[in-house]
C-alpha cells in the first residue's frame, strides 16, 4: 500500500513559530508502522524535539499516533479503522497539533484516512418477500431492499444483479445523495398456474480490488389479482426537529393510497434500511404513517437526516419516498478549554509578549452558538492572544515585578455567542521568579554613633541594617567597610563591620583628646549575580571621659629649689598674694576646674578662690604671723569620679629682704629620702653656697648700674607686651581661667646692655629674667614706683637665687 505524504509550512508574525504539515495513510495499518518522519518534514533537529520536550495533542479523539523523539517519526499506536472514526464523512481526517516548549513552536498535523476495501456489501435482511398477483401488469415495480457498505468512494456498493431474469429485471435508479434506489421490475406476466413460488436472489457488488459482494434470497409469492400499488402524497417529505427533543416527539406524518379496494387498498408503512441505522432514531407508525423520535438527536452528530419509507399494500404492491428531517442546533455545550503547554515560573525581567501558556478552546456549536471570546481576570499584566482558530496564547502585556506580586492567579474564561451565554473557566497559577533589580535600601541616609573613649577593643558600638526588596540570595545582604583613611591612619585600624549583621565594632581604644569624631561609609552588597550595593555614611563621634587630672601651669613646681611668693605686713584685706593656674585637657564638665586649700600654715589668714585659684589674704596681715606660711592648694575638675591635682605655694611674710633669707634658709623641701640622703645634702649646701656669693657679687654691681640710669628709665615710655606663663592658654573666659590677664613689659633704653624685664597685672609687678641674664622676679607692690625702690631689684634677685 503506498503512502502519501502532503506537507506545507506556514509561519505567523506571533510570539511562537506555528507550521502544518498533512500527511495521507490507508486505514488498518500495524500499530508500529511508520507514518511520517515529522522532523524532516518540519525542518526540525532531532535535539529540538528533545530539548523541546515535544509531545501530540490530538483534543478530544483518540491518540492513533504517537510521536517517537529519538527517531523524530510518527508511528502507528491504534488501530485507525476509517468506518467507525469517520462513518461517511468525506475526507477523513485526524487533526493533531505537535507542541514544544522553550521558546514554544505549535505545528498542525493533519493525517487523512484513505479508505481501503475491507467491508463487503451486506444487505439487513438474508431474505426478502414478495406476494405479486398474477394480474401484476408488465412494468409493474418492487422496491428491493438497499445493500450497505460501509467503504467509500469506489471501494463503496457500485451495482446489482438478480439471477434469474425470466420474469424480472432489475432497475438501478440514481439519486442525488449518490445512493442507488433498488427495484425489481416485472418484464414477463406472472402466472401463477404454473409457477406459484419465483425464488430470485440479490447480489451487490462493490468496486474495489478485488470485488467483494452481498446476497439477498427474494422469494415471490404470486398472489391473485392486486393491479394498483400505494402512492405516496410527495415524492419528498420535509420535517424540522430541535437537539435535544425528548423521546416521543412526533417529527412528521406521511401518507400513502391505494385505489384497490379491500384488503388489497390497505397500506402499511416502513421505513427502509441505511447505513446509518436510522430505525434506532426514528420509528414509523405502519398504519398511520406517522414519524415520532425515539433516539436522542445530537446537532453536533447530524445535521440532517434523509430517511427512505415505503408504502405497501397488501398485494405487496409499493411505493416508496424520502423525508428530510433538518436538525436545529441548540447552545448546549460550553466552550472546552484544554491547556495544550504552561510554563510554571516566568522570570520577572521577561520583556513584554513573552508567551506564557498556549490553550486549545473548542465549541461543537455551530454558528452564534459556537462562536468564542476568551478573557482573563483585570488588573493583573497580562493578555489573551488568538493565536489561530481554536489556539489561544497566555502573554505578558507589561514588566513584571516580583516585589510588587511574587504569583498570581489568571482566571482564562471563555464564553460563547448563545443566549443564553455558556462559558468555561480554567484558572492558572504562575510564579514569578526574582532576578536582582533591587539594591539594598539603609534605614536611614546618615548614621550618627557615639562612644566613650578608653573603650575596650572589640566593643560593639551600633548597628547599621538595609534591606533589600529582593527574594532569597539576591536579598541576602553584606556589609563591607569602605576604604579610607583617618588623619593619614586606614580607617580599618578604627573600626571594622559585621559582615552578616551590620554591627560596627571598635577595634582600638579610642582617646578624645586625640581625635573626637571621624566620618567612614558602609557598603551594603547583595549576593545578586551581578551584586547591587549602597552607601551610608557613618559618623563616630567620641566621648570625652575623665581620664586626664587637672595641670598645674603656674606655679611652676620644681624638684631642685624652692619658690616663695612674698606678702608684705602692710598687705590689707583682700590682697593677691598669687594666681594658680590650671588646666584639663578633658572637655565639657570635666574640664570644669575648682580650686581648694588643703592645708595652710595659718588657715585664717589666706583663702583661694573657688573658681578663679586666686590666692588672697582674707584679713591684715600683723607682726605676730609666721614669716614662712606653706600652702596646699588642691585643683579638682568636675567629673565623675573627679580628679585633682595638688600644688605648694610657699608664702614669705616680710617686708625686707634680709627678714627672709633667715627665715628660708632652713625651708624645709619635699623630697624622697632614701639611702643617699646625705649625700645629697651636702652637695645641696655647696651649690646654694656658690649661687650666695655669686649672686651677690652680681647684684651689687646691678645696684650700681640702675642707680646710674634711674632717671633715665623713669621717663621712658615703653610698649605693652602680653606675657604668659608657660604651658598657659587664654581662652577668653571660656577654659580653665576664666578672666584676662594683660601683662606689661618694660626694657631700659640701652637693651643691649640690660635684660631686665617688668611685668604688672592687675594690683601686683612680676620681674622676669631672660634665661641668658643673671636676674630673676620679685614680687612688689603695685603702688610703688621700681625707681622710688633703689633697693628692690637687689633684693629680689637675691631672694631668687636663694629659693
Amino acid at each position: 500500500m503506498k503512502r502519501q505524504v502532503l506537507l506545507f509550512l506556514s509561519v505567523l508574525s506571533l510570539s511562537s513559530v506555528l507550521g502544518q504539515v498533512s500527511y495521507s495513510i490507508p486505514e488498518e495499518m500495524e500499530i508500529g508502522s511508520l507514518v511520517c518522519n515529522i522532523a524532516q518534514d518540519l525542518g526540525l533537529d532531532i535535539k529540538r524535539l528533545k530539548s523541546g520536550r515535544a509531545r501530540i495533542h490530538s483534543g478530544d479523539s483518540a491518540e492513533y499516533v504517537e510521536l517517537n523523539r529519538e527517531r523524530g517519526v510518527l508511528l502507528i499506536k491504534e488501530r485507525i479503522d476509517r468506518e467507525t472514526l469517520c462513518g461517511e464523512t468525506t475526507p477523513c481526517a485526524l487533526h493533531s497539533q505537535m507542541i514544544l516548549e522553550n521558546p514554544m513552536e505549535l505545528f498542525r498535523i493533519t493525517i487523512e484516512i484513505t479508505d481501503i476495501n475491507d467491508n463487503a456489501p451486506s444487505f439487513e435482511s438474508h431474505e426478502k418477500r414478495f406476494e405479486i398477483s398474477e394480474s401484476a401488469v408488465v412494468g409493474s415495480k418492487f422496491v428491493l431492499e438497499k445493500a450497505i457498505d460501509a467503504d467509500i468512494g469506489t471501494n463503496d456498493l457500485q451495482s446489482y444483479s438478480l439471477n434469474p431474469t425470466n420474469n424480472f429485471a432489475l432497475k438501478l435508479e440514481n439519486r442525488a445523495d449518490g445512493s442507488k434506489k433498488v427495484e425489481m421490475v416485472l418484464q414477463k406476466p406472472l402466472d401463477r398456474e404454473q409457477q406459484e413460488q419465483i425464488p430470485l436472489l440479490l447480489t451487490a457488488l462493490d468496486g474495489g480490488q478485488p470485488r467483494m459482494s452481498g446476497t439477498m434470497q427474494i422469494i415471490v409469492n404470486v398472489l391473485d389479482v392486486n393491479d394498483n400499488a400505494p402512492v405516496f402524497t410527495k415524492p419528498v417529505y420535509k420535517a424540522t426537529i430541535t437537539e435535544n427533543s425528548p423521546k416521543r416527539t412526533s417529527v412528521i406524518t406521511v401518507s400513502a393510497s391505494d385505489k384497490d379496494r379491500g384488503s388489497n387498498g390497505e397500506v402499511s408503512y416502513t421505513i427502509s434500511n441505511s447505513k446509518r441505522r436510522l430505525s434506532n432514531l426514528f420509528h414509523i407508525n405502519g398504519k398511520s404513517g406517522e414519524v415520532i423520535l425515539v433516539g436522542e438527536i445530537d446537532y453536533e452528530k447530524a445535521k440532517i437526516f434523509e430517511i427512505d419509507i415505503e408504502a405497501i399494500d397488501n398485494g405487496g404492491l409499493s411505493d416508496s419516498s424520502k423525508i428530510l428531517i433538518d436538525v436545529t442546533d441548540v447552545n448546549d455545550n460550553s466552550p472546552q478549554i484544554k491547556i495544550l503547554s504552561k510554563s510554571e515560573t516566568v522570570l520577572e525581567d521577561s520583556p513584554e509578549s513573552t508567551v506564557i501558556a498556549m490553550l486549545s478552546v473548542n465549541d461543537p456549536d455551530s454558528e452564534r452558538n459556537g462562536q468564542v471570546k476568551c478573557n482573563i481576570n483585570e488588573d493583573i499584566p497580562f493578555k489573551m492572544q488568538n493565536t489561530m482558530s481554536g489556539i489561544y496564547s497566555l502573554a505578558t502585556e507589561f514588566t513584571l515585578d516580583r516585589e510588587i506580586a511574587s504569583q498570581y492567579n489568571v482566571t482564562v474564561t471563555c464564553s460563547d455567542e448563545g443566549v443564553p451565554s455558556l462559558s468555561s473557566s480554567v484558572t492558572l497559577t504562575l510564579h514569578i521568579s526574582d532576578v536582582n533589580d533591587n539594591a539594598p535600601v539603609f534605614e536611614r541616609s546618615s548614621y550618627e554613633a557615639y562612644i566613650v573613649e578608653n573603650n575596650t577593643p572589640g566593643l560593639s558600638i551600633f548597628t547599621v541594617k538595609a534591606r533589600d526588596a529582593d527574594w532569597n540570595q539576591n536579598a541576602r545582604v553584606s556589609y563591607i567597610l569602605e576604604d579610607s583613611s583617618v588623619n593619614g591612619v586606614p580607617v580599618s585600624s578604627y573600626v571594622s563591620v559585621s559582615a552578616d549583621s551590620g554591627v560596627i565594632h571598635a577595634v582600638r581604644a579610642f582617646d578624645y583628646e586625640q581625635i573626637k569624631d571621624f566620618k567612614f561609609r558602609v557598603k551594603a552588597q547583595d549576593g545578586g549575580s551581578p551584586p547591587l550595593s549602597s552607601n551610608v555614611t557613618v559618623k563616630l563621634i567620641i566621648q570625652d571621659q575623665n581620664d586626664n587630672p587637672p595641670q598645674v601651669l603656674y606655679p611652676v613646681q620644681t624638684g631642685g629649689s624652692v619658690v616663695a611668693e612674698m606678702v608684705p605686713r602692710t598687705a590689707d584685706v583682700g590682697y593677691l598674694v598669687t594666681k594658680v593656674v590650671a588646666v584639663d585637657v578633658d572637655s565639657g564638665q570635666n574640664a570644669w576646674l575648682s580650686y581648694k586649700l588643703q592645708k595652710a600654715t595659718d588657715r585664717a589668714l589666706f583663702e583661694v578662690g573657688l573658681q578663679n585659684g586666686e590666692i588672697r589674704t582674707i584679713r591684715q596681715v600683723s607682726d605676730k604671723d609666721a614669716v614662712k606660711q606653706r600652702l596646699t592648694v588642691i585643683v579638682e575638675d568636675n567629673g565623675q569620679p573627679s580628679r585633682s591635682a595638688t600644688v605648694i605655694v610657699n608664702v614669705a611674710v616680710a617686708d625686707s629682704f634680709p627678714e627672709v633669707l633667715s627665715e628660708f634658709t632652713d625651708f624645709p623641701h619635699d623630697k624622697e629620702y632614701n639611702d643617699n640622703l646625705t649625700f645629697y645634702l651636702v652637695l645641696a649646701l655647696a651649690v646654694v653656697s656658690f649661687l650666695f656669693i655669686t649672686c651677690l657679687v652680681v647684684i651689687i654691681s646691678v645696684k650700681i648700674y640702675r642707680w646710674r640710669q634711674s632717671r633715665i628709665l623713669y621717663h621712658s615710655n615703653l610698649p605693652v607686651i602680653p606675657y604668659y606663663p608657660p604651658r598657659y592658654s587664654d581662652t577668653l573666659g571660656t577654659g580653665t581661667l576664666p578672666h584676662v590677664y594683660n601683662y606689661e613689659v618694660c626694657r631700659t633704653t640701652d637693651s643691649r646692655k640690660s635684660d631686665c624685664k617688668f611685668g604688672r597685672a592687675g594690683s601686683q609687678n612680676v620681674l622676669i629674667m631672660d634665661p641668658s641674664s643673671t636676674g630673676t622676679m620679685q614680687r612688689i607692690q603695685s603702688e610703688k614706683s621700681i625707681l622710688d625702690e633703689p633697693d628692690s631689684p637687689l633684693e629680689v634677685g637675691f631672694l631668687a637665687m636663694l629659693f
